[in-house]
């Protein structure tokens, strides 16, 4: 049985809304949407855009705008027909696919631009009222203050709100989507002298002050972010999986198609000293216009802020009842619900006080710019998570309802791009703002996660599609450049860390590296649970340093079974892994004894084999690398060579250099000197000849004795073995360097090849 707490489904319950409210179909989201859509630019300044920047340039700002809109609607769409969408609209969205914190971030931002979007629309809302400003200064030399209407008309709306909620809106929201079609079917109905005088075309039309596009694109781009309105809506919707898609992509497209013909008719019927000084230009087009655009302008304005005042309270409660905000008592109190009329009543006190401050000292562009940016960072969120969805979704992302990812990726840059270019000082304070809110929400909310989520499922899938790919590619190639994708297995592991630090350094830059703990024993549900809490204190101890290293824990019941198992595994790129690192303590005569007989089990695998044998002293990465070249190693010098130059790639070795010591037979050095210097020219080697220091074998003198007597002071020795040797002297290949602390012994299967 599934308990069905207050973490999955925030919004059921006493104080929120309740499923036997939610009564609205698609309609009241198209027509809330398009009633914005319609609304205050339209009439105020898209005829200021037609004149300023021509037919052409304001075409352009319709395209531009709607990269970004169109693909957030289909986000939107998609997103809703995955996850339950409840109260709070897109911010729901978000936060449930970010994750609270980013959501609370985002939803902050996107409250505050609701709210201020009210006041927008009742500044604008005043501008219906033009005839009467212009009819008192003329005859009575009198400027009447916009706030003398807008105040009142604030006032107005917001007793209205508080009083019938959100069903007087959706009702209203009908009579005014009306009037608007009405509106517009006079306007193009109707005609003007310029245009019996001038023959337009769209194909001579012009684009021009191309340099102050974005000035206008700021102003005109809130017209376009009526889209979402209706989301907001999604708490009292009966199917938000289907209302919000449907509604939402379906009054994108319609009011991107109505703005192309509106920019054309308002090109071809006035001049362009008209459409840039004449605010309520429509109505000179209009039959009838000088009655039925003011009353457009006054539906539509008031249908917005109606629409605007009914969403903005929704999101803010929304993030209370997620305890966005610090303290219980400001989230409780903004997320109580009048149960009688189901309506969040003290979100919308906020909301309208909100309202009030911007009416009261705003101006139409002024808020349309803050408006603008705010917005951008909500739709380029939602095309963000979209996008990484497509590549990075759970097994449970399953929309009916489906995008392109390249829609989401242009969204979301689009998005970005305009904030700068409209303004780069703006765009980065609103993006520091967000980012001060989100470590505060961090901050009193460290518990939650949620971004990294989506993130690592991204990865995760790139990931499993470049295995796939390096797979294929390895089967259409018959050579590749060699790479060291390397296991270490050790009982030992909270005994001795050089092993591990060895690993790291072979994968810091060039390789891949696994370090598998070994727990002996069978497997059982005892030795599982065992195995994974002592994975958890392995990445936790590893995690305090820079580490490379994919670490896991094994359980077998010898360590022979353990190798065998090991060498079967794929690395941690899906290719084979090719090298096994033994580790060692030079007092531990059993351990080597160990490895020893189990060399032949991991060259049948075709891996190379690095031993590495060290004292109680760790390795001093402070010293120098010291590698011996002998005549038998024709095989793993070049392995020798790479590791010592890949090992020396890593920070730790800063300090340090590279010394080679070449011994060669008596009277051969000189042949031995030209072999090396045409192997360096030819780029096979990545020395030079002044870092070898070439010896002759003496007799009398091993190996061992040469090794102590130049090597005492190198951090670490690296020195190559034979498998015919090792079958043949075993234990004493390794004994006898009583000077030296770390030894790493090298044994490639196959020459590799230096390129």
């Amino acid at each position: 049985m599934i308990k069905k707490g207050p973490a999955l489904f925030p919004y059921k319950n006493n104080e929120t809304m309740s499923a036997n409210n939610k009564n609205f179909g698609t309609a009241p989201v198209f027509f809330t949407a398009m009633s914005t859509i319609l609304g205050a630019i339209l009439f105020l300044r898209f005829g200021y855009g037609v004149g300023t920047l021509g037919f052409w340039g304001v075409i352009l700002i319709i395209l531009l705008g709607h990269l970004v809109t169109i693909p957030t609607a289909l986000a939107i769409s998609e997103i809703a027909t995955n996850k339950r969408v409840e109260g709070g609209g897109e911010y729901f969205i978000i936060s449930r696919s970010f994750g609270l914190n980013i959501g609370a971030t985002v939803g902050i931002a996107l409250y505050l631009s609701q709210a201020i979007s009210v006041a927008f629309y009742i500044i604008a809302f005043t501008e219906s009222f033009e005839f009467l400003f212009e009819y008192l200064k003329v005859n009575y030399d009198f400027i009447l203050p916009r706030q003398a209407i807008s105040i009142p008309a604030m006032g107005g709306l917001a007793f209205l709100m508080y009083k019938k909620g959100a069903n007087m809106g959706v009702k209203t929201l009908y009579v005014i989507v009306g009037i608007l079609t009405v509106a517009l079917i006079l306007f193009f109905a109707g005609t003007t002298e310029y245009y019996e005088a001038n023959t337009f075309s769209i194909f001579s039309a012009d684009m021009r002050n191309m340099n102050q596009f974005f000035v206008v694109f700021a102003i005109i781009f809130p017209a376009f972010t009526g889209m979402t309105a209706g989301v907001g809506l999604s708490g009292e919707l009966k199917k938000p999986s289907k209302s919000i898609p449907l509604g939402t992509t379906l009054a994108t497209f319609s009011g991107m198609i109505i703005y192309f013909f509106i920019a054309w008719k308002l090109a071809a019927s006035a001049s362009v000293s008209d459409l840039t000084e004449q605010q309520l230009i429509m109505g000179d087009i209009a039959l009838g216009g000088s009655i039925i655009i003011p009353i457009g302008l006054a539906a539509s304005t008031l249908s917005s802020a109606i629409g605007s005042i009914m969403v903005a309270p929704r999101t803010l409660q929304a993030l209370a009842t997620d305890r966005s905000f610090p303290g219980i008592k400001v989230n409780a109190f903004l997320r109580l619900n009048d149960k009688k009329k189901n309506e969040p009543i003290n979100a919308t006190l906020v909301t309208i006080f909100i309202a009030f401050v911007f009416v009261a000292a705003g101006n139409v562009d002024v808020v349309a710019g803050i408006i603008s940016m705010f917005f951008m960072v909500t739709y380029g969120s939602l095309c963000l998570i979209s996008f990484l969805n497509h590549f990075g979704s759970s097994p449970s992302y399953r929309p009916s309802f489906k995008s392109r990812w390249y829609f989401s990726l242009i969204g979301f840059v689009v998005a970005l791009f305009i904030m700068f270019k409209i303004d780069a000082l703006y765009a980065v304070l609103s993006l520091s703002a967000m980012t001060v809110i989100y470590l505060l929400v961090n901050y009193y909310h460290k518990d939650r996660k949620g971004l990294e989520i989506i993130f690592i499922n991204a990865i995760f899938q790139l990931n499993r599609n470049l295995q796939v790919y390096l797979q294929n590619a390895r089967k259409r190639k018959s050579y590749s450049e060699w790479r060291p994708s390397c296991i270490c297995i050790s009982d030992k592991t909270f005994e001795r860390k050089e092993a591990f630090r060895l690993l790291n350094w072979i994968s810091y830059k060039y390789g891949f590296g696994t370090y598998i703990h070994l727990i002996p024993g069978y497997f059982s549900k005892a030795s599982n649970e065992e195995a994974r809490a002592t994975l958890d204190k392995l990445i936790l101890q590893f995690g305090k340093i820079e580490s490379q290293v994919y670490v896991d824990t094994m359980i077998s019941p010898s360590y022979t079974s353990a190798i065998a198992q090991a060498v079967q595994l794929p690395g941690i790129t899906g290719l084979d892994n090719n090298m096994l690192i033994f580790d060692n303590n030079v007092s531990d005569e059993n351990g080597l004894k160990r490895i020893i007989e189990n060399y032949g089990l991991v060259n049948a695998g075709n891996f190379d084999v690095l031993i590495l044998r060290t004292g109680l002293d760790p390795i001093d990465s402070d010293k120098d690398i010291h590698l011996w070249l002998k005549r038998s190693d024709e095989s793993n010098a070049n392995l020798m060579i790479l590791l010592s130059f890949i090992i020396y790639a890593h920070p730790d070795w800063k300090k340090s250099a590279i010394k080679i010591f070449d011994i060669s037979k008596p009277g051969e050095i000189e042949n031995t000197k030209k072999h090396l210097q045409e192997l360096i020219v030819r780029g096979r080697l990545p020395v030079t000849l002044k870092n070898i220091e070439f010896l002759e074998e003496q007799e009398n003198v091993s190996i061992q004795e040469m090794i102590n007597q130049r090597s005492a002071d190198a951090g670490l020795v690296i020195l190559g073995f034979r498998g015919d040797h090792l079958k043949h002297h075993g234990k004493p290949l390794f004994e006898g360097f009583n000077n030296i602390d770390s030894m790493l012994f090298v044994n490639s299967h196959d020459e590799k090849v230096i390129e």
